[in-house]
C-alpha cells in the first residue's frame, strides 16, 4: 500500500456509485443491507490496512457497534433497572485499582506515541500515514490498537456510576463521548494507523493521566479532598486539547502540500469542534454555578441578604405595594370615621 493512499478517501462518492451498480447487477430485489455490505467490502478492499487484519475485532465494524450497543443498553436501561431497589455499591478499592490502571495505561500510551513518531520523525505541520512494514510503523500500528482497546475499557467509568447510583455524573456529554470514541479508534486502526490522526491521541493520553489520577485520589476517601482543588483546571486542560486539535487539523486541511486525506482531516476537525463546544458548555455551566454559590456564601458571611432572582424581587415589590396600599386605605378610613363622629 503506497503512502498517499489516504487521499483516495475523497473518492468515497465514486466508490458508492460502483457499489450501487454492482449491487443492481447481482440482485433483483432492493436490499439496503446488501448494499451497505457491498459498499463496506469495496471500502475495505481499496482502503483497509491489511496489517490490521491480524487483530481481534478488526475484521468488521459490527463487533464494535455491538459493544457500544451493549454499553448503551446497560447505561440507559439494564443498569438503572437492576439498581432501582438496591443500595449503591461503594466500590472504593475497585475504583482506586481501576483508576490506577488507567493512569499507568495512559502514561504508557503517551510515551509510546512520542517514541513511535511524535518525538522522533513526525512533522507537526503535516504527517501522512506510513503503511510500510518498518519497525516504527508497526510500533505505531500496535499502539493504535492498544489505544482502541483502552476505549473499550473506559466503558467501566459509566458502569461504576450506575452501580454507585451517581446518575448526576451520567451526562449526555459523558455518554456521547464513551459511545463515539470506540468507533473512531476502530476506524483509526483499520485505515489510518499513524500520521496526523494520532496527534489527538497523544494529547488525550496526557489528559487522561491527569484525569484518572484525580479520580484515583477522589476514590481514596474524603481525607484526600483537600488535594483536589484543581478540578476546574482539569476541564480547562480538556478544552485546551481540543483547541490544539482544531489548530493542528486546520493547518493540515488548508495546506495544499499536505498528503494527509482532506476528507479525514475534515472529520477530525468536525469531531474536535463538537467536543470543544460540549466541554465549553459544561465548563461555563459548572463554573457559573460555582461562582453563584461562592457569592451566596460570601454574602451570608458578611451579614448581607443573599442575592434574589428577578421573580423573588418582583414578588417582594408587589407585597410592599400591597402593604402601602392597605396602610393608605386604613388612614383614609380613620379620617372618614373621625369626620362622621364630629
Amino acid at each position: 500500500m503506497n503512502s498517499n493512499i489516504t487521499s483516495r478517501f475523497d473518492m468515497a462518492a465514486e466508490i458508492a456509485s460502483i457499489a450501487l451498480d454492482e449491487f443492481k447487477s447481482h440482485h433483483v430485489d432492493w436490499n439496503y443491507t446488501g448494499l451497505i455490505q457491498r459498499y463496506y467490502h469495496l471500502v475495505e478492499r481499496d482502503f483497509g490496512d491489511p496489517r490490521a487484519t491480524r487483530f481481534p475485532l478488526m475484521e468488521h465494524p459490527l463487533y464494535t457497534f455491538g459493544l457500544v450497543a451493549i454499553y448503551l443498553s446497560w447505561v440507559l436501561l439494564i443498569g438503572p433497572t437492576f439498581m432501582r431497589d438496591r443500595k449503591p455499591f461503594q466500590l472504593r478499592r475497585t475504583l482506586v485499582i481501576y483508576n490506577a490502571f488507567q493512569v499507568a495505561l495512559s502514561a504508557y500510551m503517551f510515551y509510546e506515541h512520542l517514541m513511535a513518531g511524535w518525538l522522533n520523525n513526525y512533522n507537526l505541520k503535516c504527517q501522512p500515514v506510513d503503511y510500510s512494514d518498518g519497525p516504527m510503523s508497526k510500533r505505531m500500528l500496535n499502539l493504535c490498537y492498544v489505544y482502541y482497546l483502552s476505549k473499550l475499557t473506559e466503558f467501566a467509568d459509566t458502569f461504576f456510576f450506575v452501580l454507585r447510583k451517581k446518575s448526576s455524573q451520567i451526562t449526555w456529554l459523558h455518554v456521547y463521548h464513551h459511545s463515539v470514541t470506540p468507533l473512531e479508534t476502530w476506524v483509526l486502526v483499520k485505515f489510518l494507523a499513524g500520521g496526523n490522526a494520532t496527534f489527538p491521541n497523544l494529547l488525550n493520553n496526557f489528559v487522561h493521566v491527569c484525569m484518572y489520577f484525580y479520580y484515583m485520589m477522589s476514590a481514596m476517601g474524603p481525607e484526600y479532598a483537600k488535594f483536589l482543588w484543581w478540578k476546574k483546571y482539569m476541564t480547562e486542560l480538556q478544552i485546551a486539547q481540543f483547541v490544539l486539535c482544531i489548530v493542528h487539523t486546520t493547518r493540515a486541511l488548508i495546506s495544499s502540500q499536505c498528503q494527509f486525506s482532506k476528507f479525514i482531516s475534515s472529520l477530525l476537525l468536525l469531531n474536535a469542534s463538537i467536543f470543544f463546544c460540549l466541554f465549553m458548555n459544561f465548563y461555563m455551566a459548572s463554573y457559573k454555578k460555582s461562582q453563584n454559590q461562592k457569592m451566596t456564601i460570601a454574602a451570608k458571611m458578611n451579614g448581607a441578604p443573599p442575592a434574589q432572582n428577578g421573580c423573588a424581587l418582583a414578588t417582594k415589590k408587589i407585597m410592599e405595594m400591597n402593604n402601602n396600599t392597605m396602610d393608605t386605605m386604613d388612614a383614609i378610613g380613620l379620617l372618614a370615621l373621625k369626620e362622621k363622629l364630629n
